[in-house]
């Protein structure tokens, strides 16, 4: 008869196992009762990007440390506005790959070694809180290079995870960090050279994980030949909290972003006319608001379930996808059902209102555009969006 543990752990490789039959493309997210989440991103099937749980940033900077020596991390340049996403460790990837000229074979190192850590961090999750699972495909990102083997990565965590508890380790968690409580007990038992190498090493900043790579050695030989000085009480497991994000230390810098520059009201457009997009970032910005625009409706959906708009501006006639069937698509997608949505229409026929309403739209705009008619729109359904700047009109 299989035990309980080993009945989850079974329910979560399932989970794994079937997103890649099915070839899936989206998230898989993993839930406690204890509102701790893990996110998997998947493409066609094979994980490309894995998040949540303990320690994400410290964990991304330790994947980073280990496979690009050439980084100083505290001079990562991040816009605040890269930090705020579910996946922003993801969006730091793309910087790195972009900005600071780290290679593929590193990058392909850091995803490998972040899947693989997340994946381990859920099976001992298994031994303390009953797993949910949902799916979702609102976001779904693309490998940054190529794809790591979704079945290759599940069976290394497996044997990694079965060498981890054979030895009774199933309770130790990798995240807590190592402390000295009695010095002068542990100096009698090493020699100088190794009490020396421990008191730098085991001061209660660094957690298994990372002494890990610190060390160049498994996390199970690390946290074995800790155990006995943990059993006799001489080192103590503590937990810690995560590191933080560059951006804080941006502060004062020419280039940092207010948070409320941040928190100002995202307007999208979707209309195939750059005119259009263009006269309504000039009647907008002004006033303190973003404006995203988007010219190809066929690839409006992805990017406006990204970015979760306020508001958007949709065009009625367009190429390869019309404004009903976009808006349709739009409410029945849950970040954005209750989106505001203006039909920009060059006709003022009664028709194409009813028919829009009967889609999911919100109002409407004549064309051609007017500055009135749109700020009076943003008032009605954004209504403290045009104070934020001290202008009114």
């Amino acid at each position: 008869m299989l035990s309980l543990e080993q009945t989850k752990l079974d329910k979560l490789l399932y989970e794994f196992q079937h997103s890649i039959k099915i070839q899936y493309s989206g998230q898989l997210n993993v839930k406690n009762h204890h509102n701790e989440q893990w996110n998997f991103y998947y493409h066609l099937g094979q994980i490309v990007w894995a998040t949540g749980g303990n320690h994400p940033r410290r964990r991304l900077y330790r994947y980073i440390t280990q496979n690009c020596p050439q980084i100083a991390i505290s001079k990562l340049l991040l816009d605040v506005e890269d930090t705020v996403s579910d996946h922003w460790d993801y969006r730091l990837l793309e910087i790195l790959y972009k900005k600071y000229q780290v290679t593929i074979p590193q990058i392909n190192g850091i995803v490998r070694g972040t899947i693989s850590e997340v994946i381990f961090d859920v099976a001992q999750n298994l031994n303390r809180h009953p797993l949910s699972y949902e799916r979702h495909q609102e976001i779904i990102l693309k490998a940054p290079t190529d794809f790591t083997n979704s079945n290759i990565v599940i069976q290394q965590v497996q044997e990694s995870w079965n060498i981890w508890s054979k030895p009774g380790l199933a309770t130790f968690s990798p995240h807590l960090a190592p402390i000295i409580r009695k010095p002068e007990e542990l100096r009698q038992m090493v020699s100088p050279t190794v009490y020396k190498n421990f008191a730098n090493l085991m001061n209660g900043k660094y957690t298994l994980w990372d002494l890990a790579v610190k060390m160049n050695q498994s996390l199970l030989s690390v946290t074995r030949s800790l155990l006995p000085y943990i059993r006799q009480g001489i080192m103590e497991l503590i937990a810690v909290p995560d590191l933080t994000l560059p951006t804080t230390e941006l502060k004062n810098s020419y280039n940092f972003t207010p948070l409320k520059q941040l928190t100002a009201p995202l307007i999208a457009c979707v209309d195939d006319s750059p005119q259009v997009g263009q006269l309504l970032q000039e009647i907008l910005i002004p006033f303190g608001m973003r404006l995203i625009n988007v010219q190809q409706p066929v690839q409006a959906l992805p990017i406006l379930i990204q970015h979760k708009p306020d508001l958007i501006f949709l065009d009625l006639i367009m190429p390869g996808i019309n404004g009903y069937e976009l808006c349709a698509q739009l409410r029945r997608t849950s970040v954005l059902s209750n989106t505001p949505v203006i039909i920009l229409t060059g006709s003022d026929g009664l028709f194409d209102k009813v028919r829009s309403k009967v889609f999911g739209a919100t109002d409407f705009v004549t064309k051609p555009i007017e500055v009135d008619q749109v700020l009076n729109k943003v008032r009605e359904y954004l209504p403290n969006a045009l104070v934020q700047t001290g202008r009114n009109n």
